[in-house]
């Protein structure tokens, strides 16, 4: 039998060919829960989305039945630690049908709605391994070439139960799964401490910045006492509309900035710009300055419009869409702290408020111009900034952390396995 192009070293044998019911020792079907079954209080079940390719359950979803009703289907029962597949989804692609995982980090049972199967392995078999195994490109392969159905898409027990496994010796399996229990568990490790610090940030922007009618944040680095200083955003510097360019001058000529650039960022990529062919005037007019922030004009969703972003440096022969309007500080701002102070909630709610109703939702010069902020001294507006700056950073270093983790995870996948 063909080999695997990665192993551990010290493995030479051929893999043995065999079906998961030759490894399966056990397979058990969920319980049929109508909606009317669910209660505030009771036994917890499985949600129907805890399987996923991350080897472990997702249980955030869990509901409750009864303690009458769990007795009486008490067949359909599974534990902490115990294996658990879908062979149904609602999603025609089925991305997570026929994937195996183990329910964590709970203590009590639970009761398994249809469709959901617990799954007990006969000796010999790294359930890690078998977890594995069901997340590799071979096994999806067969998984989507042995679904039924369009709308509610499944498989029958004796077509899963018939997929043919590759298996190394045992000892290899406990390697390969323990292989891949870390890297999923890295994985999981780097999410949460993204997620964590998105919720850390969040809430500081909440409390380092004045609420509304208060001069003053709550939560203040030490050493600063001075009230905040209102001032409109006309006062501190100038706002210019950008440049609107025909379908012809656009894909060819100097970079660009677009709409797309400034969505989701608070700072301007500047590596991945557009092109737009611009005069010689229209790059004197239109150009962009370290320091300047741009703002979306004009979105199809209002959360979109208003979005502003820092450009991070001079740009030269640079332009700009019609859709964003230029801000160009005058006063003397922090850079950082302006990456951040047009995102707060203050801030987002009086633009967000003003912005007009046509074919996209749309804000002007004068919404910008008439826009309150509260500004503290420019040794405070560094300190806040760098602090926010760094919790950004943060959340970049965790976020390519897992996209390094998966990209391993996936290239190990489709060459550990045959």
């Amino acid at each position: 039998m063909e080999k695997p192009k990665i192993r551990f070293k010290g493995y030479q044998e051929d893999w043995e060919q065999r079906k998961l019911g030759d490894v399966i020792e056990k397979l058990t079907g969920g319980a049929s829960i109508a909606p009317n079954d669910y209660v505030d209080v009771g036994y917890r079940t499985i949600p129907k989305g805890a399987v996923n390719s991350s080897g472990v359950a997702d249980m955030s979803g869990c509901k409750n039945v009864s303690e009458n009703f769990f007795k009486k289907n008490i067949s359909s029962k599974t534990s902490s630690g115990e294996l658990v597949t879908s062979l149904r989804d609602l999603v025609p692609t089925a991305p997570n049908m026929g994937r195996i995982v183990r329910i964590c980090g709970e203590t009590e049972d639970f009761l398994m709605p249809q469709g959901v199967y617990s799954i007990i392995v006969k000796k010999k078999i790294s359930e890690d391994f078998l977890i594995t195994y069901s997340n590799s490109p071979e096994y999806r392969k067969i998984i989507m070439a042995e679904k039924n159905g369009s709308t509610q898409v499944h498989i029958r027990n004796g077509e899963f139960l018939n997929i043919d496994i590759p298996l190394p010796s045992h000892e290899e399996q406990m390697k390969i799964g323990e292989h891949f229990k870390t890297l999923d568990h890295l994985i999981t490790l780097h999410q949460r401490k993204c997620e964590e610090t998105k919720i850390l940030k969040k809430y500081m922007l909440q409390k380092m910045f004045p609420q509304n009618g208060h001069s003053v944040p709550e939560i203040r680095f030490s050493g600063f006492t001075e009230d905040w200083e209102q001032r409109k955003l006309g006062e501190l510097g100038s706002l210019k509309n950008g440049m609107n360019f025909s379908k012809e001058a656009m894909g060819v000529g100097y970079p660009f900035v677009n709409l797309q650039n400034i969505f989701g960022n608070n700072v301007i990529d500047v590596s991945d710009l557009g092109k737009a062919m611009a005069s010689d005037s229209q790059l004197k007019d239109y150009n962009l300055l370290n320091g300047d922030v741009l703002f979306v004009r004009s979105s199809v969703k209002l959360e979109g419009v208003g979005e502003a972003a820092l450009v991070p440096q001079t740009l030269e022969n640079t332009t700009y869409s019609g859709f964003i309007i230029r801000f160009r500080d005058e006063y003397g701002l922090d850079n950082n702290f302006k990456r951040f102070v047009f995102g707060i909630d203050s801030v987002r709610n009086q633009i967000m408020s003003q912005a007009t109703n046509s074919a996209n939702k749309n804000i002007s010069q004068s919404v910008l111009e008439n826009l309150e902020l509260a500004i503290p001294s420019k040794s405070e507006q560094q300190k806040i900034g760098a602090y926010f700056s760094n919790l950004d950073n943060l959340i970049t270093l965790h976020q390519q952390k897992c996209d390094e983790l998966r990209n391993i995870k996936k290239f190990m996948l489709q060459n550990m396995f045959i």
